[in-house]
């Protein structure tokens, strides 16, 4: 018993120092980013967002959304990049 309750308190100090915080974004910068979002990657069909998007898939999406976060909600180039 000595043994796993040492391990359980040897496990929570290694994780909470393992674990780092993650910071809040803004509203209004997510809303910017997310309007930017849907105009660089519109959907197949106007008005069914299911059919996928015309330029990119998810993954160029998150990076563009990541992207516009880090430069506050303003992004220079609003095309996204060419997907393969």
């Amino acid at each position: 018993m000595r043994v796993i309750s040492g391990f359980a308190v040897a496990s929570a100090v290694i994780m909470s120092g393992a674990i780092a915080p993650a910071h809040a974004i803004d509203v209004q910068v997510a809303r910017a980013c997310d309007a930017l979002v849907a105009r660089a990657f519109p959907p197949r069909q106007p008005g069914n967002p299911a059919s996928g998007s015309a330029r990119g898939g998810a993954k160029d999406q998150r990076d563009y959304f990541n992207r516009c976060v880090a430069n506050g909600g303003k992004m220079d180039d609003d095309t996204p990049p060419k997907s393969k």
